[in-house]
């Protein structure tokens, strides 16, 4: 932390503009060797960069923000130069010659921020999720995660539970071994209360299935039309289709937007007993696997012969020696297209359902998991009658949401975290 970092920011070269950011203590003295003085601070001022030997590398705009109210909460310098290769070179090359300044590792400014207490960990969980998100129901519920609304919300949550505690520290410190003084009325109400609302977001739907995808597979035996109806969902020749036994013999995974809700379509291995050989038996192994970890599986198989849960589908209804289907949820030719819009429809009203509705938090396995803790912490704290057991219950929650916040956190989980990041952020 005490170095001085240097990336470029903006989008990958060559491009109209190049933004060129430093961060660190001396990010002031980057400007007085580029430009000769550091400019009023939070202004955009047009300079000429001249590097060691004196050479004009571009003429740029360049910015002063000191610390601490900035991104990273240490000064920053940026540079906004013209977004050609070798400029962009040669400025890095001159920052790099400059004593206390390295490249930034990425994240790197992003953990910056997390501990200089700019960003908690929730929002900067967020922050990962914005940058990689590609449809606009990723993008807003990113938003939210990453403005704080959830962080705010846990920040509430702990503030109540701290008052709690204080009013069951009164009890142990004003009775004694023989005479416990009573709880007041409101603390199991209250203790019920923040457990509803905690109950409220665990139901909620996962992070998972938004950042991934909602996961379809299609399944059932050899030649059914599986490959042909994997392509037509998602728009492309992804997947070999033909009329051979075996021809698919691993899953093949595409992610696709359908009416802006993500999604990831899986083809399978052809379900049956007497596999050809042992590439044949490892794909339809790996396709029974893929079936486990489905949100919905389209089953082109025999009536009543799918998973649980499966939407029946009867495929290749053009031909006269299709399988027959009483209750087929859809009745499609991918040849024909007959009833796809349909089941493109059907599949994306489903889907939405299990996202988060627009704009809306959701909460990644980590979270989901802390929550879950705090919210069992609270069950026992609620019929425990010692009120030691309840402080220690109390306590075990607390910490759940310090965790959550990233006020207790590891390395190991940091740097995965911000290895998220891209170089520059």
């Amino acid at each position: 932390m005490s170095d001085t970092i240097f990336a470029l920011s903006s989008g990958a070269p060559p491009a109209a503009i190049a933004v060129v950011r430093v961060s660190g203590p001396e990010a002031g003295n980057s400007l007085r060797a580029l430009c000769g003085q550091i400019p009023p601070a939070r202004r955009a001022v047009s300079a000429r960069l001249i590097d060691a030997e004196g050479e004009q590398i571009d003429r740029a705009l360049v910015i002063w923000l000191p610390g601490p109210g900035t991104a990273t909460g240490e000064d920053i310098a940026e540079f906004h130069l013209h977004g050609g290769r070798a400029v962009i070179a040669a400025l890095e090359r001159t920052l790099g010659g400059l004593p206390g300044l390295r490249p930034a590792a990425a994240g790197e400014f992003t953990r910056r921020a997390f501990a200089n207490g700019r960003i908690d960990l929730a929002e900067t969980e967020g922050l990962a999720d914005l940058l990689s998100a590609e449809t606009e129901l990723q993008r807003r519920s990113a938003m939210a995660m990453a403005s704080g609304t959830f962080s705010a919300m846990v920040g509430g949550w702990r503030e109540r539970l701290l008052t709690a505690s204080a009013s069951l520290e009164a009890v142990l410190d004003f009775g004694d071994e023989d005479d416990v003084a009573p709880l007041p009325p409101a603390f199991a109400a209250e203790l019920a209360a923040l457990q509803e609302d905690i109950a409220a977001w665990l139901s909620r739907p996962r992070a998972e299935v938004l950042r991934e995808g909602y996961r379809v597979v299609i399944a059932g035996p050899p030649n059914l039309g599986k490959s042909t109806l994997f392509n037509e969902l998602v728009g492309a020749d992804a997947a070999i289709a033909t009329p051979i036994a075996g021809t698919t013999r691993d899953v093949l995974t595409r992610p696709v937007s359908l009416g802006g809700i993500p999604f990831l379509f899986a083809d399978t291995a052809g379900l049956h007993d007497n596999a050809g050989d042992e590439v044949e038996a490892i794909g339809i192994e790996r396709a029974l696997e893929a079936l486990d970890r489905a949100d919905l599986v389209l089953w082109l198989g025999p009536e009543g012969m799918g998973p649980q849960g499966c939407w029946e589908i009867a495929s290749q209804i053009d031909r006269a020696d299709a399988l027959r289907k009483r209750t087929a949820r859809h009745r499609i030719s991918a040849i024909s297209g007959a009833g796809l819009d349909a089941l493109r429809h059907d599949l994306i009203e489903t889907a939405r359902k299990a996202m988060p509705k627009p704009g809306e938090a959701a909460l990644s396995e980590r979270q989901h998991g802390l929550l879950g803790e705090a919210s069992r912490a609270l069950a026992m704290a609620k019929v425990e009658r010692d009120p030691l057991l309840i402080a220690e219950n109390l306590r075990l929650a607390r910490v759940a949401f310090d965790i959550l916040l990233g006020r207790t956190t590891t390395e190991d989980m940091l740097d995965t975290l911000f290895g998220r990041f891209c170089i520059g952020k």
